[in-house]
Order: structure tokens, then C-alpha cells, then sequence
């Protein structure tokens, strides 16, 4: 509850003068009225609440007000988050129901316009956002910046579309986030010339070390999946001012137990300097991204936490414009309702629509990596059931799904190994970018009744295993739900460990899954209408002779 006018003391760090001090902060009306240098008993350390600089609500699961209320509890006091993810489902209706929801819950939510929706034309998305639409979103004063601009090609082949997009964002003085996974050198040079000013997708030190030369800011990623920290965390001392901290997807388990408080510990237990590791998750995206959110200085907003200390970085308590939001590992948010809409428009898929007639050749077979969004391909000699290609979990090559739940078509069909099934199957409508729904498993009646488990609950997530099955049904445009954000977390972690039993070895399946689809991303994907050759950018064949 806002107090009016209350007072804090202990130890104030200040990231922008880079000095710590003992003194006394006021507050009046959400805002920092004074600050005075002073003894006190208080052995605490009062310091700028943090920011997560680029992250995807939706795949938490849960909606923008629940996200808060578990994001707080670990000192998060804003995002800067791209929804991309409703934007593909829903459009600019599902962006606007993000930003209306953000508003009823003391938190600092900062959407982007999407850049790339869909994100290619080889997909099938629910909505598109043309050059009307972005210019809709970028006149908007809760959107701050145009988000990650995954058509790279377009930029550096000055596709109209995407120049017009970039253009606008220029018009309304906001910035443009990149996404270039592996670009370098003068293609590197040539996308960051065009105006993209961030990169969270580097995933060697190489690779930033070039795109920092040409003047880009990188976000060093931690998430559910893809986990960049321990690659890139020296560039935190050696390049201060150009480095920013990120999730950009956390699952909800994940969510539960940590957030950006976690990369600052792990950073700090490296020894990284104190200021420029707390500059990088609040002071540097304050900057680039012109946020409403305190520094704990006069004039700014009352948004800080209290830690415990520097080393363990137990945060206490949480407030957000002056309103007390966590305290002792407690959310203090209360739960907002809403009401689901939706996007689903399919029913029930039959084996015949699965099946791989042989063909003379190879199979081409996607790699997915343990942590990471990009994968490999490999040839492999497919094995045959009755003139039929199928999964072969001794060899840990699994059959691959993506099925549009928008409209009846054909699925999308391929291989994959990585995933580590031994028997059963799992299934998700989260499936970056257009989340239709992708499954693998290591037959085909376990994949089908996984699919159809999803397209029950009208989107969701679920896993199967013999005559056993689960789902996490996510009714808010197949890819969140409004339910309690610990209840989803403990539903979560629970399939989770249903798929590891089944015997993947990845850190999160779930995740790693959903980035199958994900065409943007080399090396090789699958979409709804075929196997993708990312590198290329271009559909290439199952079989290879």
C-alpha cells in the first residue's frame, strides 16, 4: 500500500555517482523527495530496483500482472519486454491487452513493437503487423522502441518493408533492438549501420567483441533455455557502458526461484566489479531505452530494493514507485482477473497425418543443443517400419511435428535428435515464433495423443508417457494462462520432471522444444509448412540421396 511520505535508511548505492554511503532516503508520493547523507544504524544496502532488458512475458506462461507478482519477490522492478509472442497469435489486439494488463499491477512494464510478425514467410502466424500497424504501436508513449529485428536479410538486402519499419522508429525517437545470431564482420557492420542498436542472441565472445567494435550494445542472456552468461560475462568489466542483462524467456519454475538477482550474484561471485554489474541491470537500460524507472536519485521514481548485502544479494524488500510490492521472499501484488481470448481453430489430428512414406536417401536431422537456440544438422540412414520412416530412440533420432493451429493443413514434418526420449512423447503450443504446435516423441500414437491433448485445452503444453498423460492447459492465446503463477510453476516443474524421467537430459525440454520452430535461428528448423534450412534461408527436402 502507498504511504504518502515514509522514510528509508541504511546503505545507499549509488550506481550512477558509483559510491556507497550511509544516509536516509524520503519519499512522497511514489517519488524521491530528498536523499541525506547520515549515520544510521541500519547495516542494509538500499539500491535501484532491477531490469530485465529483454524478455518475452508470454513465456513465463503467465500473463504481464502475474509475472509481476513473482518477478518482484527477486527485486525486479521492470522489463523491457517485446511481445512478439501474443503479437503472432493475436496482433496489435493481443499488444494492447499486454500494456492494458501491465497497468493494473505496481510494476514497470516497457513493450516494444514488433518488428517481425510473422517472423518469416515461411511459417504460418495468427496476425500480421505491416508498416500501419508498427507505426499504430511506436505512437504509443507505453511502447518505447521497435523490437528485435529478426530479418536480419531484409536489413542488410534493404527489403522496403523493413527499412519502412526502421525508419518509423527513427520518426518517434525510439530504438531499434537487433537479433543477428552469428552475424560478423561487414554483414555485422552493415545491420548495425542501419540503425539496430542491441544484440541479445551472441552466443561466442568473438561475436560480440565484433558487433561492440561497430557500436551495438550487447545483452548478455541467462534464460530457461539459451544461457550466454558464462561466454560473455567478462565484457560486464571490459566494456561497462555496452552491456546490459537479460532472461529474454524464463519459464515459470525457473521464474519462482530467481531472476536478473541471479546473474548479479553469479557475477559478483566472479569477482566483476560491483558498480559496472548493477549498471548493466539498471543504469544501462535506463539510458538506451529512456525509462521511467528510479535510480534512487532525487526527482526519480521511489524504485529500489533492499539487500541484505552485496555478496549473498538477499533482496528484502521490493517497492515500485513507492509502494512496498515484495517483502521477505513474499509477493505483496495482489492477483488481477481476466477474462481469455483466443486463436485456435483446429480439432483432433489422425496418425495418417504423421507418417513418412520412404523415400531413396538420407534423412536430414536437426540437433538441438543442451542451452542454446541454434542447431546443427546431420544425414543419418532413417529407420523403417513397414515401408514407413519412424522414430528411433536407440539412436536418439525422434520424429519432429509442427501442426497449424490456425487453420486445417497439412503438419510440418522432420527429424531430431538431442531431445534424449526414451519412450512417450511431449507436446507445446509455445513454439517460437508463431506457436503453432510442435511435438516429438518416440512413437507415433504417443505424438498424436500429445497433439491432441494441446488441441483439447485450445493451446498448452503436455507430456505422455503410456497410458499416463499430462497437460498444462494455457487458454490465453494458447500460450498463457491467468491462473496463480505458483500453481502454474509447481504444474510446471512436475511435467518437467515427467520429461526428464522419459529420459531427456536438457535442462528444460519445454523450452528447448519450442525453439524448434524457430526459423530465424540456424541451422536447421521446422515450420508448419516444412523443414527449414536457416543458413539459406530457404525450405530444403527430409530426404537427401
Amino acid at each position: 500500500m502507498e504511504k504518502k511520505g515514509f522514510s528509508v535508511s541504511g546503505n545507499i548505492v549509488d550506481v550512477v555517482g558509483k559510491r556507497i554511503f550511509k544516509g536516509r532516503i524520503l519519499v512522497e508520493n511514489g517519488i524521491v523527495k530528498k536523499i541525506t547523507e547520515c549515520d544510521c544504524k541500519q547495516d542494509h544496502y538500499i539500491l535501484p530496483g532491477l531490469i530485465d532488458a529483454h524478455i518475452h512475458i508470454e513465456s513465463s506462461m503467465l500473463i504481464p500482472s502475474e509475472f509481476a507478482r513473482l518477478a518482484v519477490v527477486h527485486g525486479t522492478v521492470a522489463t523491457v519486454s517485446d511481445p512478439h509472442e501474443i503479437a503472432n497469435v493475436l496482433g496489435v489486439p493481443g499488444v494492447r491487452f499486454m500494456i492494458e494488463n501491465g497497468r493494473k499491477v505496481p510494476f514497470k512494464f516497457n513493450f516494444g513493437a514488433s518488428s517481425c510478425v510473422p517472423a518469416t514467410s515461411f511459417e504460418t502466424a495468427g496476425a500480421k503487423l505491416g508498416v500501419k500497424e508498427i507505426e499504430e504501436l511506436l505512437s504509443m508513449k507505453e511502447v518505447r522502441y521497435l523490437s528485435e529485428m529478426m530479418n536480419y536479410p531484409g536489413v542488410l538486402y534493404g527489403d522496403p518493408e523493413v527499412m519502412a519499419k526502421i525508419k518509423l522508429a527513427g520518426k518517434y525517437g525510439k530504438p531499434v533492438d537487433g537479433h543477428a545470431p552469428g552475424l560478423k564482420g561487414d554483414d555485422a557492420a552493415r545491420y548495425i549501420g542501419a540503425g539496430i542498436t542491441t544484440d541479445h542472441e551472441c552466443f561466442s565472445r568473438e561475436e560480440a567483441l565484433d558487433k561492440i567494435k561497430c557500436g551495438m550494445k550487447i545483452l548478455i542472456r541467462e534464460g530457461s533455455a539459451a544461457r550466454n552468461f558464462e561466454e560473455l560475462c567478462s565484457l560486464v568489466d571490459e566494456f561497462p557502458d555496452m552491456v546490459m542483462f537479460c532472461s529474454d524467456d524464463k519459464h515459470p519454475d525457473d521464474l519462482v526461484l530467481g531472476h536478473i538477482n541471479d546473474i548479479v550474484k553469479r557475477a559478483l561471485a566472479k569477482g566483476l566489479d560491483l558498480f559496472n554489474v548493477l549498471r548493466a541491470c539498471t543504469y544501462n537500460p535506463v539510458k538506451h531505452y529512456k525509462l521511467e524507472t528510479g535510480l534512487v536519485r532525487e526527482g526519480d521514481y521511489a524504485d529500489f530494493i533492499v539487500a541484505g548485502n552485496l555478496k549473498d544479494f538477499n533482496i528484502l524488500e521490493t517497492w515500485v514507485s513507492g509502494i512496498k510490492v515484495a517483502e521477505s521472499g513474499k509477493t505483496l501484488i495482489s492477483p488481477v482477473i481476466e477474462t481469455p481470448f483466443n486463436n485456435f481453430n483446429i480439432g483432433e489430428v489422425c496418425p495418417e497425418g504423421i507418417r513418412v512414406k520412404q523415400q531413396p536417401g538420407q534423412i536430414r536431422v536437426q540437433e538441438a543443443y543442451n542451452g542454446q537456440l541454434i542447431t546443427g544438422a546431420i544425414d543419418v540412414e532413417p529407420k523403417l517400419v513397414d515401408g514407413y520412416v519412424v522414430s528411433d530412440p536407440g539412436r536418439d533420432i525422434l520424429k519432429l511435428i509442427v501442426k497449424n493451429r490456425y487453420f486445417e493443413s497439412p503438419a510440418g514434418i522432420g527429424f531430431i535428435c538431442g531431445l534424449g526420449l526414451k519412450r512417450g512423447a511431449i507436446a507445446s503450443c509455445v513454439a517460437h515464433d508463431s506457436h503453432n504446435i510442435v511435438a516429438s516423441g518416440t512413437d507415433d500414437e504417443s505424438i498424436i495423443r500429445a497433439i491432441n491433448l494441446i488441441i483439447h485445452s485450445r493451446g498448452g503444453i503436455s507430456v505422455v508417457d503410456g497410458d499416463t498423460a499430462e497437460v498444462l492447459p494455457l487458454p490465453f492465446a494458447g500460450i498463457m494462462t491467468v491462473d496463480d503463477g505458483y500453481i502454474v510453476a509447481e504444474k510446471y516443474r512436475k511435467m518437467d520432471k515427467m520429461v526428464k524421467a522419459l529420459g531427456s537430459q536438457l535442462l528444460s525440454p519445454f523450452m528447448t522444444l519450442s525453439f524448434m520452430a524457430l526459423l530465424v535461428i540456424p541451422s536447421l528448423k521446422l515450420s508448419d509448412k516444412g523443414l527449414f534450412d536457416g543458413r539459406n534461408f530457404a525450405f530444403t527436402e527430409l530426404f537427401k540421396i
